[in-house]
């Protein structure tokens, strides 16, 4: 395996991915790429590896979290094992299924680990379920159609108490409950200390033993941002040749166990199997974070970081940007967490040019080295790894090559390239849901993502690929002129960072581009003293808010080429989209049509003449 070492960049063993590509149909418009090299070897589940890691480290520590009393608790791999035996041995005596399944409601845990690891032994499918539909929606609708669609056997939540009202809308009589603790009011509830008592007897070797690739382990949920979320189908197979995808990308996985402190959510497949998986099959400890990138959650991951050196680190963007504004203030921290680390990788969304700058100076501040960043590429369907960079790369959106025993089919859609996807780590389909199965596949069983990639080099296939956008969200102005979505989304996000956190594009038949702007309001209160504690409204209607706002509007103007990439009108939303109203779903994306249509009357301002005073209008000559 090469070792990636370049001149200011710390030395990390990468895997050599290379691909080859052929063209065909008419004038060769489709594109197939695929690594040269094959897939390796992968186990049949990964529960093989959870038993092989017990036997061979049966005393390393495998899986690590803050329990009530806010100390860190520890199990081993021989722990987990033993325990994960007993938690098969409970759910195989309640006669549960895949028609029946264990579904999980609240967040990353100890506790959620093992009944995790429980039911695959046992062969019977989960599902982790956004705690976001059961904490922050009022309705409950997406959990309701959930458990219409599951139709569960058990549920379970560690803490019982906060899941009380969504209890009370989903439970069934023929659904028993399982807490940690702290069971909720008026619901009947079995403790989960009882499953750990159960007993493992031959039965669950038989069921481990029944286990084979196409077995489901378990659903995850697509987010929902264009309807009620679907359930993907997981299978064994998926999970565990996905892993040595993994480690054949990130080589330096094979040379030492990992460590890694990580929130990203489990019911979520970036956290729950890029991560979970790559701890697991390596061999690794993952250490539960229970942080996440807002005021409150940040420091509580700098707690973690400053106590745990991991190897290899995960975030999305604005968990980076968060992360990276205390490494400049925090020494103990910024020592701690350079101090080990391979690899940055992030995901869910392109990495600010400013973010990723600062995480450079500061790694080279601290150790006189850059930490190579990566990006990988794939979703909830490809189980999640799909391709990756495996050289260093110095900009955002770059995406690299495939993994060994995927094919891309790239197909022209307009002035894009459509990318399908076929191979053994990709979903077969949608739980009982076989309509939206069929819209899925194309003709020759590739997945349609629905997205697009271009060439970084169209002349090298091996210079890899540019993520860009979702081939959908393109659209026409009224003069027949194409607007790439994803660049101008991208560039306006860039251009108001760190104020803006997203955006909303309108234009669709209209004469020129408006945008919908969503505030990061902890940053944009730091434009002026007095909005210090200030709520949303009084945030986005600020003169000082405004003022910063328009001056980035009329400089990203003076940069433009064109109708086809001026924002010429923008509005900054004072309410936060709405779960229920599906303006966002539980990861935070934006749905962009449920937001103009729950606004449509501020779409409308920004196309009113005259303007109404609240929209911001791009002046290209007051930039120069």
């Amino acid at each position: 395996m090469p070792i990636v070492s370049m001149p200011g960049l710390r030395p990390v063993n990468m895997g050599e991915l290379a691909a080859e590509m052929s063209r065909e149909g008419p004038g060769g418009n489709v594109i197939r790429v695929r690594a040269k090299a094959a897939l390796d070897p992968y186990p049949r589940s990964l529960i093989d590896r959870l038993r092989h890691w017990a036997q061979a480290a049966p005393d390393r520590v495998f899986l690590a979290d803050h329990g009530p009393d806010g100390e860190w608790r520890r199990l081993t791999y021989a722990q987990v094992l033993e325990k994960t035996r007993s938690i098969a041995q409970a759910l195989i005596d309640r006669d549960l299924s895949t028609e029946r399944p264990v579904v999980i409601l609240s967040g990353n845990s100890i506790e959620h680990g093992l009944m995790a690891l429980g039911a695959m032994m046992a062969g019977i499918a989960y599902a982790p379920v956004s705690p976001a539909y059961s904490l922050v929606s009022s309705d409950h609708a997406k959990l309701k159609h959930i458990f219409s669609l599951l139709t569960p056997g058990l549920v379970f939540a560690a803490d019982g108490a906060p899941f009380a009202k969504a209890l009370d809308a989903v439970m069934a009589p023929d659904m028993e409950l399982v807490v940690a603790r702290d069971a909720p009011e008026g619901q009947e509830a079995t403790g989960f200390d009882a499953l750990l008592a159960t007993k493992a007897t031959e039965a669950v070797e038989t069921a481990d033993a029944a286990l084979s690739g196409d077995t489901i382990a378990k659903f995850l949920f697509t987010s929902g941002s264009t309807g009620m979320p679907k359930a993907v189908i997981n299978t064994h197979r998926m999970m565990a040749c996905n892993q040595v995808m993994i480690a054949t990308a990130l080589a330096f996985l094979k040379d030492k166990p990992p460590v890694m402190v990580d929130w990203l959510p489990w019911n979520h497949t970036a956290g729950g199997n890029h991560n979970f998986g790559i701890a697991l099959h390596n061999g690794g400890t993952l250490y539960i974070d229970d942080g996440n990138p807002t005021p409150a959650g940040i420091l509580k991951t700098v707690r973690n970081l400053e106590e745990v050196a991991p190897t290899l680190y995960f975030n999305v963007p604005k968990g980076f940007e968060m992360l990276a504004e205390h490494l400049s203030k925090n020494d103990r921290l910024r020592e701690t967490f350079f101090s080990k680390v391979e690899l940055l990788q992030y995901a869910g969304a392109g990495l600010a040019q400013h973010v990723w700058d600062a995480l450079e100076r500061l790694a080279v501040e601290t150790t006189g080295h850059k930490i190579m960043t990566v990006t990988g590429y794939g979703s909830t369907e490809t189980a999640p790894f799909a391709s990756t960079t495996t050289w260093p790369v110095g900009r955002p959106g770059e995406v690299g090559l495939p993994a060994p025993g995927l094919e891309l089919k790239l197909i022209p859609d307009g002035e894009k390239l459509e990318l399908r996807l076929k191979g053994p780590s990709i979903t077969p389909g949608y739980w009982r849901q076989p309509d939206k199965t069929a819209e899925c596949f194309d003709e020759d069983g590739y997945y349609k993502i629905g997205d697009a990639l271009k060439f970084v080099d169209p002349n090298d296939v091996n210079k890899g690929f540019l993520f860009d956008g979702r081939v959908s969200e393109d659209f026409k102005l009224s003069t027949g002129t194409w607007v790439n979505m994803a660049g101008v989304r991208g560039g306006l996000i860039s251009a108001c960072a760190p104020y803006v956190r997203d955006v909303v594009l309108t234009g669709l038949n209209a004469n020129h581009i408006g945008a919908l702007l969503l505030l990061d309001f902890d940053a944009a209160r730091k434009l002026d003293a007095s909005l210090d504690g200030a709520d949303e409204a009084t945030v986005a209607h600020h003169p000082a808010v405004r003022a910063e706002i328009q001056k980035r509007l009329d400089a990203l103007a003076a940069k433009s080429t064109g109708s086809s990439n001026l924002v010429a009108r923008a509005i900054i939303l004072d309410t936060t989209p709405s779960i229920d109203k599906h303006e966002v779903t539980d990861k935070g994306s934006i749905n962009q049509r449920a937001v103009m249509a729950a606004r449509a009357g501020l779409v409308d301002d920004l196309y009113a003449e005259p303007s109404p005073a609240h929209v911001l209008i791009a002046n290209r000559k007051a930039a120069s």
